[in-house]
């Protein structure tokens, strides 16, 4: 069965004026492949992995281009017009995919992004996109433990801090006064489970948690020691904003870090700031 919004492994079957038919396995369904998607040494009866989705007239088509999101998947997005009827992102391929009115979280602006979901309407089977993606994310029985390495994709900010999405499926957040370098929305980084709450809301950190946090943060100060000619003008009295700015860390996490290459006889720690040993 040929599945929209998803890659599609098919069988060339006839090349016609518009362009390659391709069929699935069972020879029931066929799309088009338009010429200007047709590679140049795909023959009759070779395969190919195609994306498929529908055109502007509504008609199922199949694309070699790389589309930024899949069929129930969380993207960030951007905006390249709103009209009448929603909004209308760039998603990578000719036609816009389209976020209705209705399925707008806050009213979308064009040349902004935002995080959407894509899903197939049951109104009209086509494919749309929604920034309400929370009632999606919701349906997941969660996948993670405390403590896990994740990957996140940056969300928007709230009073709190800035909400993410992990691992693609679950949604969390990181609370802004842990937060100790510039991010913004869209960036994939990767980050750590820090809390699951009984309600299931997941706290993030973009630091390791607990005693594994001392060794990266340790090697960051070593490493900045080494770049700087063996001096950082920093101390356990320093201004917790210089030690962001410079290091990108908490003092928490500076003051653990600066104590286990004191106790290893690496650094010395002076009024004036540490010294590489």
């Amino acid at each position: 069965m040929i599945e929209i919004g998803k890659y599609n492994v098919l069988t060339a079957l006839r090349l016609t004026p518009p362009g390659m038919f391709l069929g699935d396995k069972e020879g029931e369904e066929v799309v088009l492949l338009p010429n200007k998607y047709i590679p140049k040494d795909l023959e009759v009866d070779q395969e190919i992995n195609v994306f498929i989705y529908r055109d502007s007239e509504d008609r199922i088509i199949a694309t070699t281009l790389i589309p930024k999101i899949h069929l129930n998947e969380v993207a960030c997005l951007e905006v390249k017009d709103v009209n009448d009827h929603g909004a209308f992102l760039d998603w990578g391929l000719e036609k816009d995919l389209m976020v209705p009115y209705r399925e707008q979280l806050r009213k979308m602006r064009t040349g902004e992004k935002y995080l959407v979901y894509l899903y197939v309407d049951e109104d009209t089977n086509r494919l749309a996109a929604t920034s309400k993606i929370d009632r999606f994310l919701e349906a997941f029985e969660l996948t993670v433990a405390i403590g896990d390495e994740v990957d996140l994709l940056i969300g928007d900010t709230s009073e709190l801090g800035v909400n993410v999405i992990i691992n693609g499926i679950h949604k969390g957040l990181i609370y802004k006064n842990e937060i100790f370098k510039k991010i913004f929305i869209g960036d994939k980084i990767k980050g750590y489970i820090k809390d699951i709450r009984e309600d299931n809301k997941i706290d993030v950190s973009l630091q390791v948690q607990g005693f594994k946090n001392i060794e990266p943060s340790a090697e960051i100060v070593l490493e900045k020691l080494k770049a700087n000619k063996g001096f950082l003008k920093l101390n356990d009295s320093s201004d917790p904003n210089d030690i962001m700015h410079k290091l990108q860390m908490s003092k928490k996490s500076f003051k653990k870090a600066i104590g286990v290459l004191f106790k290893q006889k690496l650094i010395s720690i002076e009024d004036d700031g540490i010294h590489l040993l």
